[in-house]
């Protein structure tokens, strides 16, 4: 047994690859990582004995962990393979990057709180995650110096379609960004797939999600 899976308790991890088969999670690949990925690392002492509760929780500077579910449903519609570049809009606790991670030859990501990338950088560490470059930033202008990526993630909700990240994408890449529905469509996010094409892109609505919105700018911290 390795360090990072000291304190795991199996039987809870099985539960959740199972729950996650049932909602149509299909790509071995995904729950695999997701499986050897220890969430506990990733929340906070209070909520350790939720961790594989199939449930958002909060982390610190007011934002969330994703719910397990919707992170296996972002990376399956990924489509990551293992010679990919990927860039991560929103590193939060590390938890995506951390199962990205696994799946990619290199991810980049980008948090604008200072306070979450130092603990995140911690948990890659720990993990041995040394294909992972974080850096404090104003995400909604992406990676440009590094672009273009196979893939791209959002993890904060853009008000509107980011058309200077997808422009980061190479041509046939995939990012799967959260986005505002306008109130007079019923208001909410939808979380969509894009693909970029020669003639612009091609948007696929997944599904209703609920995101902490992407600010611009580099949070000022206490």
């Amino acid at each position: 047994m390795s360090d990072q899976d000291q304190g795991r308790d199996p039987s809870r991890v099985i539960q959740l690859i199972m729950t996650l088969r049932r909602q149509g999670i299909t790509d071995g690949k995904v729950l695999g990582a997701i499986e050897r990925t220890p969430r506990e690392l990733f929340v906070e002492n209070a909520f350790e004995g939720q961790a594989y509760e199939n449930n958002a929780l909060p982390i610190e500077c007011g934002q969330t962990i994703s719910q397990p579910y919707v992170v296996a449903f972002m990376t399956m519609k990924l489509e990551v393979t293992d010679r990919m570049k990927v860039l991560e809009v929103g590193t939060g606790s590390g938890y995506q990057a951390a199962v990205l991670a696994r799946l990619c030859r290199r991810l980049y990501t980008i948090e604008r709180y200072r306070t979450l990338l130092k603990e995140a950088q911690k948990r890659f560490d720990k993990l041995g995650l040394t294909n992972v470059t974080a850096k404090v930033g104003d995400g909604t202008k992406g990676w440009p110096e590094q672009a273009p990526f196979d893939r791209i993630i959002l993890t904060a909700a853009a008000p509107s379609m980011p058309e200077n990240i997808i422009a980061q994408l190479k041509t046939g890449g995939i990012a799967i960004i959260p986005i505002d529905v306008p109130a007079a469509d019923g208001g909410g996010q939808l979380l969509v797939k894009i693909t970029k094409t020669d003639a612009g892109y091609e948007r696929e609505d997944l599904l209703p999600v609920r995101f902490v919105p992407m600010v611009e700018g580099v949070a000022r911290e206490l």
